[in-house]
């Protein structure tokens, strides 16, 4: 069995559970929440089966998180599922768990964000952007003004992501007590209605994806756990308590929706974003300027959440030799992963840049599920493999909250690859690309260990 060259005390231990929180609210935090709410109300027409949606994938989302915090409690090093895989699977499906968090999983959705920043920025200022040159510059500059941050240490990149996160909750919380108090809602749209039958189990499903999509993101202070102090206590912690939290959150919003406006209002185009109809409805036109401005501060925090986990994975890969050296090399008191935040944020930029990103976050989800699947039965596999590790935490109810994961994983993979067949085959496609750097890498380093 190969030997593990990771030296998981590398990195100090300086995050505490508030940080830690901030970057796991802000990542999950995004747009799906103000945008997908629409889709459901058109597809199927009933408040309570939408909330109960939102509530079942709340449920789905703290299976995976109760089942990760075993699994970052006992290996409380950099790198979340990525080592997770490695310990339970072998090298090959963490250096394609990593391969896919660098090509798609973290960079592909910067790029997504920044750009979509920049339309939202643009919509506040009265400028002409017709060829789209000031979204792109936009977009580069939010990028790098973050990355700055986090290449200047966890200690500025820490006080950067928990002044976003609270600005964006706190903004939020705020758009939500201001309609209830000045707007002229009405708690009686969320009585069924039978204006639009759901169609069948199929829109339920679907509607199901566009909830995990929002709450996607659960897992990310994972990837920071080498440098988590006391992550026996801080990972659960953390994890389980912060997705408790967003589930809230999301629940009171789509309340506050229909609170403003009856589903079949929600439903009726343009839907995208539903935040904004309700801005409208219950405070005026030009409130929706500051949903507008919400949804800048909600994307600046995810993409500061990005920046600052992905590069943690590929610092632990090369840390574990599959990938070179070079990207384990630190800087600063905080010994800040330098080379690995300058390797992703490059690689966002080529993909701003060539505006070759949108199909890549489409395709990206299953590949995503598929990965968060895996780590969630590492959980049976070590502790079949290896009863004695110390385990600080143990996954509640098992084996059914891992089982209930998996199956719903299952269940959703499949449906994505029987509905979607094109971007699913492009999915497993990218995955499966890293096979040849794998092998060839291992080639090559196999050959300079034997000349060495």
């Amino acid at each position: 069995m190969e030997k593990t060259k990771r030296n998981p005390s590398t990195l100090p231990r300086y995050i505490g559970w508030f940080t830690a929180s901030c970057v796991l609210v802000s990542s999950v935090v995004g747009t799906g929440i103000f945008t997908t709410t629409g889709f459901m109300a058109r597809d199927l027409g009933h408040p309570g089966l939408i909330l109960s949606i939102w509530l079942v994938g709340a449920l789905i989302a703290l299976a995976g998180a109760l089942s990760y915090s075993e699994l970052g409690a006992a290996f409380p090093v950099a790198g979340g599922e990525y080592a997770y895989l490695r310990r339970a699977y072998g090298p090959f499906v963490g250096f394609l768990s990593g391969w896919t968090s660098f090509s798609i999983g973290f960079s592909a959705a910067i790029a997504a964000s920044t750009v979509s920043f920049a339309v939202y920025f643009l919509q506040l200022l009265p400028l002409d952007d017709e060829k789209g040159l000031l979204s792109t510059t936009l977009a580069l500059a939010l990028l790098w003004s973050i990355t700055g941050f986090h290449l200047a240490g966890g200690g500025t990149g820490g006080t950067l992501q928990r002044n976003l996160t609270v600005l964006k909750v706190g903004a939020i919380l705020l758009f939500i007590v201001a309609g209830l108090i000045v707007g002229a809602g009405d708690w009686a749209h969320l009585a069924p209605t039978n204006t639009h039958p759901v169609s069948g189990i199929g829109s339920y499903v679907v509607s199901l994806i566009f909830v995990l999509y929002a709450y996607s993101g659960w897992n990310t202070s994972a990837y920071l756990a080498g440098e988590i102090i006391d992550p026996a206590r801080t990972i659960p912690r953390t994890m389980i308590g912060g997705t408790l939290f967003v589930a809230l959150l999301y629940l009171i919003l789509n309340g506050f929706y229909f609170y403003a406006l009856p589903v079949t209002e929600l439903a009726k185009p343009p839907i995208l974003p539903v935040a904004d109809k309700v801005a409208r409805a219950l405070l005026g036109f030009e409130a929706s300027r500051f949903v507008t401005a919400i949804l800048c501060l909600s994307i600046a925090g995810a993409v500061s959440a990005m920046v600052w986990a992905g590069p943690r994975v590929y610092y632990a890969m090369a840390q574990d030799g599959l990938i070179p050296s070079v990207f384990a090399n630190t800087s600063g008191r905080q010994s800040t992963p330098i080379n690995a935040i300058l390797l992703q944020s490059l690689w966002a930029s080529a993909l701003i840049l060539s505006g070759s990103f949108e199909q890549l976050v489409i395709y990206s989800g299953i590949a995503s599920m598929l990965f968060s699947a895996l780590a969630v039965g590492a959980v049976p596999i070590l502790r079949r493999r290896e009863p004695n590790l110390l385990r600080p935490y143990r996954t509640p109810l098992y084996p059914f909250v891992p089982a209930f994961y998996l199956f719903v994983s299952i269940v959703i993979v499949g449906s994505a690859l029987y509905e979607r067949p094109v971007e699913g085959c492009l999915g497993i496609a990218t995955i499966l690309a890293g096979t040849p750097l794998y092998l060839l890498w291992r080639r090559l380093h196999g050959a300079e260990n034997r000349g060495s």
